[in-house]
């Protein structure tokens, strides 16, 4: 299928905080498992993982009309990467923030995430994901707890929004299984 003439993806409206409470029954995340001080080496692996996957020759190709192609979850990664480093950046920085609305699917329309191209995703990607990390690796054991919310009245920490955070890289990569194994 020609990527012009990619069929709208249907929006994600799952609110998908539960993830903090009980693992992940597609793709086995378990927030509880995750060593917060580990948040930044994990968020560079996932990274790693996309440089490598984009250099497979169907990085582009939808599994299905209405599925995003492994470049599409790729961008969307990135934009996840930058999302969660202003929010890390305002919890850290201030009290209580609430953080702005963030219309995933909107953003994935509005920036073309099926006309990007893979080897001009990957650099983006892997310097959002340093710059996350990098806010995550900096946190002090006083601040993991510091609150902040979403506009629909969802509170998070700083470790809960990193543990939530990887949910959605780990999840993505899950997504895109198909090329991995075969």
């Amino acid at each position: 299928m020609s990527t012009d003439q990619a069929m709208p993806i249907e929006p994600d409206t799952k609110d998908w905080t539960w993830v903090l409470d009980r693992a992940c029954p597609d793709c086995g995340f378990d927030a509880a498992a995750v060593d917060r001080t580990a948040l930044g080496a994990a968020i560079r692996d996932n990274a790693a993982f996309w440089a490598d996957a984009l250099t497979d020759p169907r990085a582009r190709r939808r599994p299905a009309p209405t599925t995003w192609s492994p470049t599409e979850y790729a961008c969307h990664v990135r934009d996840v990467h930058r999302v969660f480093a202003g929010r890390v950046e305002q919890v850290l920085t201030l009290d209580d923030p609430e953080f702005a609305s963030w219309d995933q699917d909107e953003t994935a329309v509005a920036d073309r995430y099926d006309l990007q191209q893979p080897a001009d995703v990957v650099p983006d990607l892997v310097a959002a994901a340093e710059l996350v990390a990098g806010w995550y690796d900096r946190v002090e054991d006083d601040q993991w707890a510091r609150p902040g919310r979403r506009s629909n009245g969802s509170v998070f920490t700083v470790e809960t929004l990193g543990r939530y955070h990887l949910h959605d890289l780990v999840h993505h990569r899950w997504d895109v299984r198909w090329m991995i194994s075969g």
